[in-house]
């Protein structure tokens, strides 16, 4: 078995880092554009030559180096659930197909052949396409930091295009006739009402913490949501919000109501449980013995109110488009909208919901009509 060593590191004339070892019996480079990549592509292939797995750069199968950046690159800094997606679509859809190509040789044509097959023969949606795109480009993209390869196949290669999806929030009618139906003794009545008027997320509101409730200022702070691992049997955890980013609402005074009545009824249900109570991550929606309600059990329940109301279509997210509807309807400016809802950008908001609204158009029209008389009369 190889000897490992520590090798060394430098930095190159051209400002690239470049880290070598003695590694079978070859004193290798590995180069990077930060000290950092240099010395974790160094070690990766020490401990492979410790493994018996080391093989050279201009050798190795995009299998092999689908493994070496899911491991080294990928995962340290993954959620959970999207580790699980990486390595599904690694698993199911890039390897069969890409796997036995060597690195050095996999060019766009190959890649554009995959993607279409995808499309043509498994029938894929765009979106998943996307997604198996997304990886594919990271790992590559790795591989030319460490110049295995010369620049990224995946660069000149056409993807399916993307339909954004219709958006159906309720309409006014089917939101009195929700909320009539939360009031005629649904289990998780509470839930949906705080959901339907803040805009949160299925696993945000089941993930929602009472040190995330401030009564005083009037504010939920969204911060994690709780989510279940992609495997038979996986256990729920929380985890942080989606884009890992921390927003936060001020509700509605009614809303604030809800939760006060919850913060009551649960302390109720505490005392009556005793040491039986469940409630290990302090949670503000479980039921009566503190467990936590799980997101999936949630829209079993969404989708028997939906059908009650005409309309089986619905999913949980429709509350969330909904809210945003509402409440640019009624007259609440994008940018805040985009940060009740954690959009990235007041554009991406815009470009959602901009277009739903006739009574916008309708009040814009008649503002304008008013601005017309003024000036003329």
């Amino acid at each position: 078995m190889p000897k490992k060593t520590n090798g060394t590191v430098r930095q190159r004339p051209d400002g690239r880092w470049e880290a070598r070892a003695t590694i079978g019996g070859k004193r290798i480079s590995f180069y990077a554009d930060r000290q950092s990549d240099a010395l974790k592509a160094m070690r990766a292939a020490q401990k492979a030559a410790d493994d018996g797995v080391y093989f050279e750069p201009s050798r190795v199968t995009v299998a092999a180096w689908l493994d070496t950046w899911l491991t080294e690159y990928a995962a340290p800094s993954l959620k959970p659930l999207s580790l699980s997606a990486y390595e599904s679509r690694i698993g199911s859809h890039i390897k069969p197909a890409l796997g036995k190509i060597r690195l050095a040789d996999l060019n766009p044509t190959q890649i554009q052949t995959f993607y279409n097959s995808l499309t043509r023969e498994k029938s894929l949606s765009p979106k998943t396409v996307k997604n198996v795109h997304g990886i594919l480009h990271k790992c590559l993209s790795q591989a030319v930091k460490l110049r295995y390869i010369g620049f990224n196949p995946c660069d000149i290669c056409e993807l399916p295009r993307m339909e954004r999806r219709e958006i159906k929030p309720l309409t006014e009618r089917e939101i009195c006739a929700f909320l009539a139906e939360l009031r005629a003794g649904e289990e998780f009545s509470a839930l949906f009402t705080v959901a339907l008027f803040t805009g949160m997320r299925e696993g945000e509101i089941c993930g929602l913490a009472w040190n995330a409730v401030d009564f005083r200022a009037g504010t939920i702070t969204v911060r994690q949501q709780l989510q279940k691992e992609k495997k038979k049997g996986g256990c729920h955890y929380i985890a942080a919000t989606k884009n890992d980013r921390t927003r936060t609402i001020t509700a509605a005074p009614y809303v604030m109501g809800i939760l006060r009545e919850i913060f009551a009824e649960q302390k109720k249900q505490h005392l009556a449980c005793g040491l039986a109570w469940r409630n290990e991550w302090n949670l503000v929606f479980t039921r009566p013995d503190g467990s936590f309600i799980p997101p999936q059990t949630a829209l079993k329940h969404f989708k028997k109110i939906a059908e009650r109301i005409g309309r089986p279509d619905a999913r949980f997210h429709d509350l969330r488009h909904t809210y945003a509807v509402t409440a640019l309807q009624e007259g609440d400016s994008v940018k805040t909208v985009q940060e009740n809802l954690g959009h990235s950008t007041a554009s991406f908001t815009l470009d959602v919901y901009g277009h739903v609204s006739e009574k916008m158009k309708a009040e814009s029209a008649a503002r304008m009509e008013n601005f017309i008389e003024k000036i003329s009369g």
